[in-house]
């Protein structure tokens, strides 16, 4: 059954989220980005936090990592403009450790106004922080990748980030199989 869904402005999405800026955990940062994308897109993209030049920009998954996300989702058979990229997870620390339990429970409430507002068929978590934050467990994205998963009523697919092919080659065929398998699961 299609639900149908009422369409909220991006711009509205933002302003709702901006806050977030105001948490403690995200000091230094020039700006947060929540997200951007197609709102009644089936494939919800979870990626790490924004970096520095998602910062400046003003946009998730922009730079190499963006070129090549959009390679992998040419490979799903997906355009950019049909997905909704979101980098939500704006809390992960600087030093780039695991985060504590406490800072993940900080980002949870943005985290389910987004799932409720894009209402995605499926969930794509890019990287380990953000597959521990969608499945709360400890299991990485290592042993994870490419394995479908439910979060609650979502379908949750753990894939690598792109940035981590960028600087480990060994993980771009496991990236590409991975994406390959997602446009399976769309298509049936």
């Amino acid at each position: 059954m299609n639900v149908q869904r009422p369409h909220i402005p991006l711009e509205a999405i933002r302003a709702e989220v901006a806050e977030c800026h105001r948490c403690p955990l995200c000091e230094g940062r020039t700006q947060t980005v929540f997200g951007v994308g197609n709102p009644e897109a089936r494939v919800l993209i979870v990626g790490e936090a924004p970096g520095k030049n998602e910062d400046l920009q003003g946009e998730p998954f922009v730079g190499a990592a963006g070129k090549y996300l959009n390679e992998l989702l040419a490979v799903a058979g997906l355009a950019r403009d049909e997905v909704f990229i979101a980098n939500v997870l704006k809390c992960r620390p600087p030093s780039n450790r695991d985060p504590r339990p406490e800072e993940i429970q900080a980002c949870a409430p943005y985290l389910r106004e987004q799932t409720r507002t894009i209402d995605p068929e499926f969930i794509v978590t890019l990287g380990n922080f953000a597959t521990k934050f969608i499945l709360k467990t400890d299991v990485g994205i290592t042993r994870l990748h490419g394995t479908l998963q439910r979060a609650g009523r979502f379908k949750v697919f753990p894939i690598f980030h792109p940035a981590a092919a960028l600087y480990d080659g060994s993980k771009r065929e496991a990236l590409e199989n991975d994406f390959t398998t997602l446009g399976v699961l769309l298509k049936s």
